[in-house]
């Protein structure tokens, strides 16, 4: 995402039609798309378009993680901010009004339809240019559908028919609204398929270095992912080991090191591009304080969560006190980037498939273990490594997929409860026939 500052007003371009209270009643996820696809240049502005709405608020500029650790937060993090619809999310109370929600579901929807821009005019692309800008679209895509699947539709159960309700699948541009735009929900089964089949094709289209773009380890990483979230553990691992071994990423032998970064460090495998020019991190709004370009410290951190970490462990460094209360320093600095995907978490997959395969994923969480100054074990079980994803992965936006996959309860709510599933937008409902409710909205 190199540069993408200076690109910015491509995304205007782009996206110029939404401001257009004429467009107000079409779908938000058949945004139009208005700028000619008819050179190289103009076919590569729509795909820096489609960086921009990924590194946008309810995509990965933060809020999309925010909200996945709200819904997720079980009391191990506190709301106290004034805005009304991230308390609703903590207190499983929301509504089909929700911005917070909507913005996600458009957010998303836009991308997705840049990225179909940007693959129906490959040919118009330069030929030593075309895997690479069809791999960078397909993975965005793909990524874009798991994160709506994973938060609109119900659970995806290991071994299941997964028919519950999805999002609509989308796979062609859409330049002008018709009867066809009107779209129904594909099942959660469906989604999932085409996210791996974008993903493969990524997979054998982008290059193993990218700079700061999507690229070939990218998509191994977000498949491996999308295979643990399937109960897929021979694939998941299988894809986290392959990217341990294969790329040239390692780990970073300071946690701390991590987070606050201007530059992407040799453990991110993806990043949104955070500057004071350019890009959000809402993640810093929220969870940081005025003292470091925060809000008023909206979200505190609990001593249950504080709890899980042993005396020795070196990730509670990062905790500090401000605003009266506990802070997370992940997210502490104003204008920093936003690790995506990270080595720690290849061998955090590759351990738990192996405690589920084996009954020992000892080989890649003591890596985990002992940057974090915990001694190494010689046998470490399923509850070993969920324990591990809970304290490394910490408000990185896992929490809440992590306890439906493992069948877990939020706040005494089952892992497939209504109220862990984001409602299909009001606006989307009024406008779209074809879309049905999830239960409880």
């Amino acid at each position: 995402m190199k540069n993408i500052k200076y690109l910015f007003f491509s995304c205007v371009l782009l996206l110029a039609g939404a401001c257009n209270k004429n467009l107000e009643i079409e779908p938000l996820q058949s945004i139009s798309e208005d700028l000619a696809l008819d050179s190289d240049g103009n076919v590569k502005l729509v795909l820096q378009g489609a960086y921009d709405n990924l590194s946008r608020a309810g995509l990965y500029g933060g809020n999309l993680f925010r909200d996945a650790e709200l819904l997720g937060s079980d009391g191990e993090i506190r709301w106290v901010g004034t805005f009304s619809d991230p308390r609703d999310i903590i207190n499983h109370a929301m509504d089909a009004g929700n911005s917070n929600v909507e913005d996600t579901w458009a957010t998303a929807y836009r991308t997705i339809n840049s990225c179909n821009n940007v693959l129906s005019a490959l040919e118009i692309v330069d030929a030593d240019d075309r895997d690479r800008v069809k791999g960078e679209a397909l993975c965005m895509r793909a990524a874009c559908y798991f994160e709506l699947v994973r938060l609109f539709g119900k659970p995806y159960v290991a071994g299941g028919a997964n028919n519950q309700l999805g999002v609509p699948i989308i796979l062609a541009p859409t330049r002008g609204i018709t009867e066809e735009s009107y779209v129904a929900r594909n099942t959660v089964s469906e989604v999932y398929t085409q996210i791996l089949a974008d993903l493969g094709e990524a997979i054998n289209a982008l290059p193993e270095d990218n700079g700061v773009y999507l690229n070939k380890f990218a998509a191994i990483g977000l498949a491996a992912r999308v295979h643990l979230m399937r109960g897929e553990y021979a694939d998941a691992r299988a894809r986290a080991v392959e990217v341990i071994d294969n790329s040239d990423y390692s780990l970073v032998p300071n946690y701390a090191d991590l987070w606050n970064q201007d530059d992407d460090t040799d453990e991110a495998i993806f990043s949104m591009q955070v500057s004071a020019q350019d890009g959000a991190n809402e993640l810093v709004t929220f969870f940081s304080i005025p003292e470091f370009g925060g809000r008023d410290g909206d979200i505190e951190i609990q001593n249950s969560h504080l709890a899980l970490y042993d005396a020795a462990d070196t990730r509670l460094a990062l905790f500090y006190d401000g605003n009266s209360a506990v802070r997370t320093g992940k997210w502490r600095n104003q204008y920093r980037n936003i690790p995506i995907l990270r080595l720690a978490e290849m061998y955090l997959i590759a351990a738990e498939c192996d405690a589920r395969t084996t009954g020992n994923g000892a080989q890649y969480l003591n890596p985990i273990r002992e940057r974090a100054g915990l001694s190494a074990l010689s046998q470490a079980g399923l509850s070993d490594v969920l324990l591990e994803r809970r304290r490394e992965l910490a408000f990185e936006g896992h929490k809440i997929h992590d306890l439906k996959r493992t069948g877990s309860t939020v706040d005494g709510l089952n892992f497939d409860a209504p109220q862990l599933v984001f409602p299909i937008p009001a606006r989307e409902m009024e406008v779209n026939k074809n879309l049905v409710q999830n239960d409880g909205y």
